[in-house]
């Protein structure tokens, strides 16, 4: 088999990738210029290839061990590598996925420049949070008013409960002063999709806990990890370190990833928890699905969009909602 250069396994671009690989007691290496993962079954061990042109994020879980081959061949292709805890998520609130960006000195500026321009100004900072929020609810509108198995189960963007909540959501954004405004309104809205969620599962007395043992809660973790995983690809790609958040504050280092992945959060990940508890899926069910449904409705392609329009000015909420819905 020949190997591959780099130029070759960056032919296909990020934001039209299919994969996530979340590996827990294995151990991945380099054989034969292929990137695998080896299992050791009763009998014998057991190597799986990993197509890592298609993959955009590789999570590694309890008992796993990567060489350095390994991870040349990952950087060169652009994956971004995280060590985590138990079914993606962490063990404890102290621990988190820590991402090894691949070393590039080749990527794009433009858009770390003109993230730059509007960054240190309150003002428009604060404006491009907004817009962030909108672009939000412009795409928990485009998957809920099209997606057959989310109607199925009672997910519907037009119920009055959503719209009620959504007018107060968009009258509260519009008034916000600064980002903890922002902050809040956000923390109110989605606490009305949680209960809009549990009452359509049928999960009694829900409430959301970071370190719980319930499934929609733990399901709900785990999408969101995933949810991370596809921003912080995003914004390496494009260049924009994660520090640069516009609504999570300016002390934590990975903000920035916590306001793209918040992008897709309620429109996928909340819903398909909720479901999948309702159906006592398994953990692995539960990825493929909301995996899934990040490809049908193309979430990594959505924030590409619209980090791309924020970091270049070219946007304001009615042209993000013409050109994303």
């Amino acid at each position: 088999m020949e190997d591959f250069s780099p130029t070759d396994l960056k032919a296909i671009l990020h934001s039209k990738r299919a994969n996530i690989y979340y590996l827990e007691h294995c151990r991945v290496m380099q054989k034969d210029g292929r990137v695998l993962y080896l299992t050791e079954a009763k009998h014998e061990n057991q190597y799986f290839n990993i197509p890592i042109a298609n993959t955009t994020v590789l999570m590694l879980g309890n008992g796993t061990s990567i060489t350095q081959a390994a991870m040349r061949m990952l950087a060169h292709a652009g994956v971004l590598v995280g060590f985590c805890g138990g079914g993606g998520t962490p063990l404890h609130m102290a621990c988190e996925v820590e991402w090894f960006t691949p070393q590039s000195e080749y990527r794009p500026t433009e858009y770390l420049h003109g993230w730059l321009q509007f960054w240190f100004d309150d003002e428009k900072r604060l404006s491009a949070a907004k817009a962030f929020q909108q672009a939000r609810i412009h795409y928990l509108e485009k998957v809920w008013s099209k997606d057959r198995d989310l109607k199925s189960e009672g997910f519907e963007f037009n119920h009055d409960a959503i719209q009620n909540a959504l007018n107060a959501f968009h009258k509260r954004t519009d008034e916000a002063s600064k980002p903890s405004e922002l902050l809040l309104t956000e923390a109110q809205l989605t606490k009305v999709l949680y209960k809009y969620a549990a009452n359509n599962t049928g999960v009694k007395d829900f409430t959301r806990q970071h370190q719980s043992t319930d499934k929609a809660n733990d399901f709900l973790n785990h999408g969101n990890y995933l949810a991370y995983g596809l921003a912080a690809s995003c914004l390496w790609v494009l260049g924009i370190p994660h520090g640069f958040a516009v609504m999570h504050g300016k002390t934590r280092r990975g903000a920035l990833v916590f306001d793209v992945a918040d992008l897709i959060k309620d429109a996928l990940v909340l819903p398909w928890a909720f479901v999948c508890a309702k159906e006592n899926a398994t953990e692995q069910e539960f990825r493929q699905q909301v995996l899934q449904a990040f490809t049908d409705h193309k979430a990594l392609d959505y924030m590409f969009d619209t980090v791309k329009k924020i970091a270049l000015q070219t946007y304001s909420s009615e042209q993000i909602e013409a050109s994303n819905l």
